[in-house]
């Protein structure tokens, strides 16, 4: 039992605190407000305050509960929709009405549903830290696998199948003496990374569907990608868009200090998306933490490793996991507020001077790995963050720093997204390190010419680019022929290819083979253009060719029919271009 104070903000001073350790979670006030031990020093406890502090005097009492901040984990998480500290939002709007009633919570995990718990081992058997003992149908789509806890091994003393809710006991250890219970769920302390048994390197593509990250700049299971850009220029449209469709196992999608709006939409749209792979509804491997702009901001703090750990829970199952964080520019705008409060001395443009660390431990909880168990077992996680730059500056701390530690840059283009290009991912400026780690992999499952197809179409923006320049001081007509070409086939890829509608039924995926006979009929037929040219064609008469208009309706060609579409799109290629320049 302790004494509050002082109170600034979100941080609140407390004396007299027994028996508090480091990031202990405590409750502050008569309202018992959840917070959160940040600092001991001098006899004194600083606590960051996850709900609004108006009202809370100083000599009002505060009680530790003993215990870190911690994540229940177990069946029930997906579907969800939690706060930044897992307050079941749904299930307290129920109780409490729109607003969150300062200091109320509920159980993170429906107490009273009952799931049919199905065992694996039998009674006698070793069993060791991280095995799996048994399974729970957690939706449709997942199967939820109840594995030992970490630092637990010994024989299987007692285990049952059959209904059980999420606090009941399902099977009893002999670990070393001792009687272990292993419940339906878990706690884990979020701010304390899951240990694995090894990472690997990233060689598998993360495959989205949206053609300008699969091919252009793919990002791999396991791998980090930063989305920076300025206001309305698709950040959350293409995390959107990322979280509906990439084939990841289970999609944890994090709305840290952004409009309530944006998350408003998941909310509604989410529920009624069905699921490629398995045509289910896609909230069934999805869950959502929503914590908006308008909740309090040292909740954002505690929000992205809610997150994570969440994340890491069903890595460890053998799943893949997609993360999003919608954006950590709030995040860290949450760590200023905070260190503002402390008094700590600041960092560039007032952020702190850990700063950069913070991020780097974030994100490097990201990675494909070999987890902690009996049998060969791996999982991964991709973490996708979204950074808003003030005026799209990416010269900033967040931006920089989150740029040092991933290894995919997506460079968000006002302009793009002005001329309705969508995903307004700038060519020119984004990157992919992870490229020449994929390249044998979409070499032996996709195309062996599919990376010098890539490299061409490439090399053809980046000349355009060069071209432009020429083209503003002379103008497009004084170009010659060939360069005109060089301009029309980059035309097609950045309006046939790179720009692809979220709205429309067929173009808001696109396969990976979809995506690779696509790009290669373009550049066909940005050859065929050019050696036409050589013989004497003129541009104003390839222009005007049939096949030109099948090429620019290729994206509202469905995937079952895309073959056939692309066999008779080569012959008409041929068959136009070819009896044009031997005329000539």
């Amino acid at each position: 039992m302790g004494k509050i104070v002082r109170i600034s903000g979100p941080v609140v001073i407390a004396e007299d605190v027994e028996d508090v350790k480091m990031y202990d979670v405590v409750r502050v006030g008569e309202l018992g407000l959840v917070g959160e031990v940040i600092r001991l020093s001098s006899g004194r406890a600083t606590i960051q305050v996850y709900e609004d502090t108006s009202g809370i005097r100083p000599g009002e009492s505060v009680v530790t509960t003993g215990r870190p901040l911690s994540v229940e984990l177990g069946p029930g998480l997906l579907t969800s929709i939690y706060d930044g500290i897992q307050r079941p939002l749904d299930v307290i709007r129920a109780k409490t009405g729109d607003f969150i009633r300062r200091g109320y919570t509920a159980p993170p995990l429906d107490e009273n549903r009952e799931w049919e718990f199905v065992p694996l081992v039998k009674k006698g058997q070793k069993v060791s830290q991280g095995q799996v003992i048994g399974e729970v149908q957690e939706t449709g789509i997942i199967k939820h696998r109840i594995m030992v806890p970490l630092g637990v091994s010994g024989e299987v003393k007692d285990i049952s199948g059959g209904k059980f809710r999420v606090s009941d006991t399902v099977a009893y250890l002999n670990a070393s003496g001792k009687q272990v219970e292993v419940k339906l769920k878990q706690s884990w302390p979020v701010r304390v990374p899951r240990r694995v048994l090894r990472k690997l390197p990233p060689e598998i593509p993360l495959v989205t569907g949206q053609r300008v990250v699969d091919t252009f700049f793919p990002v791999a299971k396991g791998g980090t990608a930063a989305v920076p850009g300025p206001f309305g220029s698709g950040k959350t449209v293409i995390q959107h868009q990322l979280a509906k469709w990439a084939d990841a196992d289970i999609v944890v999608y994090i709305g840290c200090g952004e409009r309530g709006n944006e998350m408003t939409e998941i909310l509604t749209t989410f529920p009624e998306l069905t699921d490629p792979k398995t045509r289910r509804p896609l909230m069934e491997r999805t869950i959502l933490i929503a914590n908006t702009s308008n909740m309090p901001v040292a909740a954002r703090e505690a929000s992205i490793y809610t997150g994570i750990t969440i994340a890491e829970y069903y890595r460890d199952m053998g799943y893949d996991i997609a993360l999003m964080a919608d954006s950590t520019s709030r995040w860290a705008e949450a760590l200023r507020e905070i260190s503002g409060r402390l008094e700590e001395m600041p960092g560039e443009e007032g952020y702190p001077a850990y700063l950069g660390r913070r991020i780097s431990e974030f994100y490097e909880r990201a990675g494909n790995a070999q987890v902690i168990a009996d049998e060969e077992r791996y999982g991964s996680i991709t973490i996708v963050g979204a950074v808003s730059p003030p005026g799209g500056d990416i010269s900033e701390p967040v931006s920089q720093n989150t740029l040092r530690v991933t290894r995919v840059f997506w460079a968000l283009d006002a302009s793009l997204a002005s001329r309705r290009h969508f995903p307004s991912i700038n060519w020119l400026n984004s990157y992919s390190l992870y490229r020449n780690d994929l390249r044998k992999w979409f070499d032996t499952n996709l195309a062996p010419d599919f990376n010098l197809i890539y490299s061409e179409a490439m090399g053809t923006l980046q000349k355009e680019a060069e071209l432009q320049e020429v083209v503003q001081l002379v103008g497009y007509d004084a170009l010659p022929e060939r360069e005109k070409a060089v301009l029309d086939t980059a035309r097609m890829i950045r309006e046939d290819f790179l720009q692809q509608s979220a709205f429309d039924e067929v173009d808001q995926y696109c396969s990976l083979r979809k995506q690779y006979l696509m790009l290669k009929a373009i550049m066909k037929m940005g050859r065929a253009q050019t050696e036409a040219i050589e013989k004497g064609a003129q541009m104003r008469q390839l222009q005007s060719l049939p096949v030109r208009e099948k090429i620019s309706r290729m994206k509202e060609v469905r995937e079952e029919d895309f073959e056939k579409y692309y066999s008779e799109l080569e012959k008409e290629i041929e068959e136009e271009v070819r009896p044009l320049a031997e005329a000539v």
